[in-house]
């Protein structure tokens, strides 16, 4: 499978399979590519509807040159933890951004989303984050607020009484048990529109079906997520013949 950033000619050859409406898999078939690199490509050059391979090529070129000018060079290049492969970490990143913009996140939240669950402590502070994705702190207020009212980060003081953004074992579980709750009002309001517009017409059984699903499906997502919590959750494992490495700033 060939390696290395997509070049001009593949781009053209995703464009022209968007236009047949092929799905990402097939296009990444066809060129020997992960579906992965394919979806990544599609989602941060606009979506299948409105991505152009020179639109796409260009920006590539100055994301490359962007990254030559603000990359550590030589041997003050930072080390990754646990002998990762940095180049390997920075696609796998650009991947996970990806597929979260697919789910229905921002691009800049999504990046933030991603900086902290690939951070072995979990948690950042707001110039930390700055540093890492070279964004203003202005990006980074405006992610995190946004996450914070999904329910997928929270705030917290550390032993030096700065704000840290947290994630944890529990955010997922968090996150959908607070839209499960949203979801709650929806059926209330729908079942108010029954009696507004008079049970037995078609209009109150429109509402009426919308409330039984989501209320059902809504109870099912919530004992799901008690029982995954309960069942699923994996522990780091400490490292052969050592220790976990400590937070410097928890532990």
């Amino acid at each position: 499978m060939p390696g290395g950033r997509l070049t001009q000619q593949e781009r053209r050859q995703i464009a022209l399979g968007l236009a047949d409406d092929l799905a990402y898999a097939e296009i990444a078939r066809r060129l020997d590519r992960p579906t992965s690199t394919i979806t990544r490509e599609v989602t941060r050059n606009g979506g299948p509807a409105a991505y152009r391979a020179d639109t796409a090529q260009r920006a590539a070129e100055r994301r490359a040159r962007r990254r030559g000018k603000t990359a550590p060079r030589g041997p003050q290049a930072p080390p990754q933890a646990h002998g990762r492969d940095a180049e390997a970490v920075r696609e796998y990143e650009e991947t996970f951004t990806a597929v979260l913009m697919q789910s229905g996140l921002p691009k800049m939240t999504a990046r933030v989303l991603v900086c902290l669950y690939t951070t072995d402590a979990g948690s950042l502070t707001a110039s930390e984050l700055v540093q890492r994705l070279q964004v203003s702190p202005a990006s980074v207020s405006k992610a995190i607020t946004f996450l914070e009212g999904q329910g997928l980060v929270r705030r917290e003081r550390d032993g030096r009484r700065r704000e840290r953004y947290v994630v944890d074992n529990d955010v997922w579980y968090q996150s959908m048990i607070a839209n499960a709750r949203a979801e709650a009002r929806l059926v209330e309001t729908a079942r108010q529109g029954v009696n507004v517009l008079g049970p037995g017409t078609p209009a109150a059984a429109r509402l009426e079906n919308i409330a039984r699903f989501v209320d059902f499906v809504s109870e099912s997502v919530i004992r799901a997520a008690e029982q995954a919590r309960e069942v699923l959750h994996t522990k780091a494992e400490t490292p052969p013949g050592g220790t976990a490495e400590p937070d410097p700033d928890h532990g």
